[in-house]
């Protein structure tokens, strides 16, 4: 490919005379915060992100103090951000580090990859920002910023996709700074080579992009995978008895695992409510005797694999009422303390 060089010099230029984008984690060389920046980056915009890190490094400002959290705490702190296996994946790896490495945060790329919840691109994030090692980040941002300005029209979530851009980056990489160079070509993504509305006309490397002169903008990247989505019908039953209501934590390995819960009936179709009440009392989710008082709208999330559609059922509980294996009582005022997906916080709220 042509215009490599060209490529590096206008970008790096480009970063040290225009680039304005700021983040709190931004030049940080503390591997532990680059590692927390990084996995809350993980399927999060950095608008939403950054309240969320400073919140983790202010209570827990180094990898033991998070070893040492509650879990219940660190679920908390991350409520609202989703993609929960990635808080999981935060709380083990803390403890793996603090207890099996001492403390001590692995500085080869080969050994950062290894911990649960790394990727490749976090591994190389890890790597060139903290330890100033050569390794080429690929993002969403990335891929773009190359198809375009390349003209390279490989599906990016193909194999010989990935090993294209792979290799591809490793060659315009700057290895004598290469953390600068991978912030820079990130920043230069989301900032003026954007996903719609690219900022073309003061675009550095509009003199020699393949994508500009092509009018292929839009066309590229190429992705070849699309993805499919589950759709599942969730009801809970908040049930309420003196002052207090039902939850459980969540366990298996499906979404929200170790957030907490009402008591759930889940159906693959919608069902009127007189027919679920009493699958629900048929499958001895619900004891006898109580009251409906309140019944919600529809409620919708949409995650990146499911839709979720859901309905809320406020229950009156009489004395003697039998209370769902697993479950536990606890005071309707106390429930903030609890970490709950987003899908049942934004109900409560609302």
């Amino acid at each position: 490919m042509k215009n490599k060089k060209y490529f590096g010099e206008k970008l790096i230029k480009w970063d040290r005379n225009h680039n304005t984008r700021h983040m709190p984690w931004k030049g940080e060389r503390d591997p532990y915060r680059v590692w927390v920046s990084e996995i809350i980056l993980q399927q999060t915009r950095v608008e939403q992100g950054t309240a969320y890190y400073q919140r983790f490094i202010g209570r827990w400002p180094d990898v033991k103090s998070l070893a040492a959290a509650r879990e219940d705490e660190v679920y908390k702190a991350w409520e609202g951000l989703g993609y929960y296996t990635r808080c999981r994946n935060l709380i083990a790896t803390a403890r793996h580090i603090a207890g099996a490495l001492d403390g001590r945060f692995p500085d080869r790329y080969e050994d950062i990859l290894q911990l649960r919840g790394v990727g490749t691109y976090t591994a190389a994030a890890i790597a060139s920002f903290a330890f100033r090692l050569p390794h080429a980040v690929l993002d969403g941002n990335v891929f773009r910023v190359l198809a375009r300005f390349f003209g390279i029209d490989t599906p990016v979530d193909s194999p010989g996709g990935k090993k294209l851009f792979s290799t591809l980056s490793a060659e315009l990489l700057d290895r004598s700074n290469p953390g600068a160079y991978n912030q820079a070509i990130m920043d230069f993504g989301a900032v003026v080579c954007k996903p719609q509305q690219p900022a073309c006309g003061i675009c550095p490397l509009a003199a020699k992009c393949v994508a500009m002169r092509d009018q292929r903008i839009r066309e590229l990247p190429v992705k070849g995978k699309s993805i499919k989505q589950r759709t599942r019908y969730f009801h809970y039953f908040i049930v309420e008895q003196g002052g207090a209501v039902y939850v459980r934590k969540r366990t298996g390995n499906d979404i929200w695992k170790n957030l907490y819960e009402f008591p759930l009936l889940e159906t693959g179709r919608p069902v009127p409510a007189r027919r679920l009440l009493q699958m629900a009392g048929t499958r001895r989710l619900l004891g006898e005797g109580y009251r409906v008082k309140k019944i919600s709208e529809d409620y919708l999330q949409k995650l990146t694999h499911q839709v979720i559609h859901g309905r809320f059922y406020h229950l009156s509980a009489k004395a003697g009422w039998t209370v769902p294996e697993g479950f536990e009582k606890v005071a309707a005022g106390q429930l903030q303390e609890r970490p709950f997906p987003k899908f049942i916080t934004s109900y409560l709220r609302d």
